[in-house]
């Protein structure tokens, strides 16, 4: 075999590492950037889920939108002074028909008032960090996320509670010490916080005598 010959050879032989090492090194550099983005896409996820029970806890602790009942209160109450005045600017119009005005107005004030009442008692209604912290005092022994979610669901159906809302909101109760957490195991349960312990009188100092010794 010719010198040239095996130079051709020693170098295709290099070409051949360098090109294999090179796919190795582009290999493990697409696994890693993928490991990131699949980690990358996890944390977004997540973000996106806690985005949404922090709207749920938002909304479960009141803070949403005013009901209208308000404004179609006072519309409703306004809407008998312009027929009065339209009446009242009407130089054609006779006494009687402005009595029986009067009287109709009269008898639809009280209507007016009733979606002011309506929406108190809406407000009224406690709010799911106010159940939450009922339930505890009510109870025993420790429950867990689970358990207060499905006691409160059967006392309130129509609220649609969550237990991923609730475990959140009785950790923001934690975290406030409006409730103690203990862990057994794998499983984290909850109480009311524990009474203060009552504090012992100072006893009460000797006077001095009138000779005041």
């Amino acid at each position: 075999m010719s010198e040239s010959a095996v130079v051709a050879t020693g170098l295709t032989s290099q070409y051949i590492a360098q090109v294999a090492g090179d796919l190795e090194s582009n290999f493990k550099e697409q696994e890693r950037i993928g490991a990131e983005i699949a980690a990358l896409q996890e944390q977004l996820t997540a973000l996106q889920q806690d985005h949404s029970v922090l709207v749920n806890i938002q909304q479960a602790l009141g803070v949403t939108h005013e009901p209208d009942g308000p404004s179609a209160a006072a519309e409703s109450a306004a809407v008998p002074s312009p027929q009065q005045k339209t009446e009242a600017a009407s130089p054609g119009k006779r006494r009687a028909r402005k009595t029986t005005a009067v009287r109709e107005t009269t008898a639809k004030k009280p209507a007016a008032h009733k979606p002011t009442h309506t929406t108190g008692t809406a407000k009224a209604r406690p709010t799911l960090v106010e159940l939450i912290r009922r339930h505890l005092a009510e109870q025993n022994e420790p429950r867990s996320a689970a358990e207060i979610s499905t006691a409160l669901s059967q006392a309130h159906p129509e609220r649609g509670i969550k237990t991923k809302v609730v475990r959140v909101t009785t950790e923001g109760l934690v975290a406030k010490s409006q409730a103690q957490r203990t862990k057994q195991g794998a499983s984290v349960f909850y109480t009311a916080p524990a009474a203060p312990e009552p504090t012992t009188a100072p006893p009460a100092e000797k006077k001095p005598d009138d000779t005041g010794r």
